[in-house]
């Protein structure tokens, strides 16, 4: 035995050691290794080098790049910045929504409200693998509305419209795969039963309470914005 520990061959000399780490392997694994180690190592490069101009200051380099680094970035590597803000988010958001609905008697009935936001939150709860869908798409529209719309629900530039049927058609869609194993619209699901007419939405908002070592005083009311009627 050799002082690396190995057995020297029976009919000859014993063998030199390994070479550690890739120099240790045949011709063919090296390149092979070498190769896929500068994939990584290019792609990693390229991912840091957009998210740098994603969260940098506006330049020219950004700009001319654009569709690239949006592309790339969202949704999947969007960054947010408000967990460091001075002002973090302080309030929980839960989107609900009613129907009214024209019943086999032709009378309009008005549905209960339904919470969407608990909705995905009970699909992402415990979940190893939650749904990108369900953590963000729901709660993105609501923002672009909000963001796009004044307090009475007003429009306040050119993406106002654009954004009512995004919220809209995300509603709409809930509502139809959720119940399409209903015999009926909305059994079961908190809505009347019959064809869907008009939908409403709204968003519930409610203080996080404060912790119980802070003397701060907390109003913990859920105040509702509600969205008009909104004919299918």
């Amino acid at each position: 035995m050799d002082s690396n520990g190995h057995e020297p061959p029976a009919d000859g000399p014993p063998r030199p050691p390994r070479a550690p780490g890739i120099a240790g392997l045949s011709t063919p694994y090296r390149v092979v290794t070498s190769l896929a180690l500068a994939v990584v190592a290019i792609g990693a490069c390229l991912h840091l080098g957009l998210v740098f101009l994603h969260v940098a200051p506006s330049n020219t380099l950004s700009k001319q790049n654009a569709g690239t680094i949006d592309g790339w970035i969202y949704p999947e590597f969007e960054q947010n910045w408000k967990l460091f803000a001075p002002n973090p988010l302080q309030q929980n958001i839960a989107v609900e929504v009613r129907v009214e609905v024209r019943n086999s008697d032709g009378q309009l009935v008005t549905g209960n409200w339904r919470g969407l936001s608990r909705e995905d939150g009970e699909a992402i709860r415990h979940s190893l693998l939650p749904s990108h869908t369900e953590q963000n798409e729901l709660r993105r529209a609501w923002d672009f509305f909000t963001a796009s719309h004044d307090d009475d629900n007003k429009s306040n530039g050119d993406r106002g419209e654009l954004a009512e049927q995004y919220l809209r058609r995300i509603a709409l869609e809930r509502l139809k795969v959720r119940t399409d194993a209903d015999t009926s619209v909305g059994k079961g699901a908190h809505l009347a039963e019959g064809r869907i007419v008009r939908i409403q939405l709204r968003g519930a908002t409610k203080t996080v309470a404060a912790p119980k070592w802070s003397e701060e005083t907390t109003d913990t009311q859920t105040y509702y914005r509600e969205l008009p009627w909104w004919t299918v």
